[in-house]
């Protein structure tokens, strides 16, 4: 969310990031909101201050007897009530108009980031990996085809009790989904110097403010009830345990993480993915959340997508490294790393195979602290500064899951458990038909 001061102080380097983004200036407008703004609260102060001297002179009448002094006084006491009633509303609607418009605008890209309108304008950084082979002959299933036939992936039943976007795992395939998520959070916690979280599912809406889902995303969250949200990703609940705090100077960088189910409505994707694991409306998810000093932000950003990137190479994953071009980041993001996953069993056309999105990695520099009010102060200055945070998935599990399976799916129809896997596994090397 943006200061209007450094709106009004910048409006041509304001103006210039939403061209970028592909959006009309603004900085025009929202200025004139805030002269009106000013205007009432000037109008409100001059009034405020015309009354208090009124009613200084009403008391010297009376003592000296000018009765019709007083009258003439006490009905411009009166009408100045009324106006300052006035004033107060316009200062009121006036607020509510300028912090409505501020907060629907997206943050500002940085620099570095590739002009473009989407996703096709984004920019290959890398390929790490190697795509696997498959017998000659053999056309690699996708992750629905080849969990339906093991008898261990069921979306009729889940349809029954929740209508689609949802999916029962059973046995093998739920114990992996599980272990899926032990595996990243161990990674993350004994390696990558994350702090585990437990932290709750439901928020509230200064919560979802907070990181940026409300009010621009409403449409796309689950709401639980009149106070509560059911999380759409545990970026909302670990970016806001800084809300409203000024941190010291030595608590930065903050590391945090958490495996959670999330939840989102997914409202702008019909007809997209509905077949498979994709994209549904429930979701199991490692999240990734760094606080920082601003002047770390951008090289911690590299650091955390190295540790979304380190499960992947983990678990054997061919993979590719895109950054985002200006037009296809986060709302919240100023630059944005997309992690995209090898899928030989997914079509592009007539093209076998395809690269799909497993991780977004996001610095959103001092954008989510300003909606949250999270600051730190430096032991050489007394004024608390802005925190910058950070957010990526580390990873999804459910395409994690999907990777896994169209990755190392058999001509037999079993799945070879990848070698990380197994110690989460039982010991289990191989899923054949239930």
């Amino acid at each position: 969310m943006y200061d209007i001061k450094w709106i009004r102080e910048n409006a041509t380097l304001f103006d210039d990031g939403r061209s970028r983004r592909g959006l009309e200036p603004l900085s025009g407008r929202l200025i004139a909101l805030d002269d009106t703004r000013k205007s009432a609260i000037s109008g409100l102060q001059a009034a405020q201050e015309r009354r208090n001297g009124a009613s200084k002179e009403i008391g010297q009448a009376m003592a000296a007897k000018d009765a019709a002094r007083a009258d003439v006084l006490k009905a411009e006491v009166a009408e100045l009530k009324t106006r300052m009633s006035e004033l107060e509303a316009q200062e009121k609607a006036a607020v509510e108009a300028l912090n409505t418009a501020l907060a629907e605008i997206p943050n500002t890209p940085h620099a570095d980031v590739p002009l473009g309108k989407d996703e096709h304008d984004n920019v290959e950084v890398r390929r790490e990996g190697v795509a696997p082979s498959f017998a000659a002959g053999f056309v690699p299933k996708e992750h629905f085809e080849i969990g339906e036939a093991l008898g261990l992936m069921d979306f009729e039943a889940a349809s029954r009790m929740s209508g689609a976007r949802f999916v029962v795992l059973k046995g093998a395939l739920a114990r992996m989904e599980r272990a899926l998520m032990q595996f990243m959070l161990d990674l993350h916690t004994e390696q990558n110097g994350y702090t585990e979280v437990n932290p709750p599912l439901l928020v509230r809406d200064d919560a979802m403010f907070g990181t940026a889902q409300l009010p621009k995303f409403r449409d796309d969250q689950f709401r639980a009830a009149d106070d509560f949200w059911l999380i759409p990703t545990a970026e909302v609940s670990l970016t806001n345990l800084v809300r409203e705090q000024i941190l010291d100077e030595s608590a930065l960088p903050l590391r945090v993480t958490a495996g959670t189910p999330c939840f989102r409505l997914e409202a702008g994707s019909a007809g997209r993915d509905t077949r498979g694991m994709i994209r549904q409306h429930q979701f199991t998810k490692v999240e990734l959340v760094s606080i920082t000093k601003p002047e770390d932000s951008l090289a911690e950003h590299e650091r955390m997508t190295k540790c979304a990137e380190e499960v992947l190479k983990r678990l054997g994953l061919h993979y590719r490294l895109m950054l985002l071009c200006s037009g296809d980041m986060g709302f919240a993001s100023q630059r944005t790393y997309d992690l995209e996953v090898w899928l030989p069993g997914q079509k592009e056309g007539d093209t076998q195979g395809r690269f799909r999105e497993i991780s977004s990695c996001s610095v959103c520099g001092d954008f989510q602290a300003r909606r949250m009010n999270a600051r730190y102060r430096s032991a050489h200055d007394k004024t608390p500064r802005f925190v910058h945070t950070l957010n990526g998935s580390g990873i999804a599990v459910g395409r994690a899951l999907v990777a896994v399976l169209e990755n190392y799916q058999n001509a037999d129809g079993s799945v070879t458990v990848p070698d990380a896997l197994r110690p989460y596994m039982g010991g289990l090397t191989t899923i054949t038909k239930a």
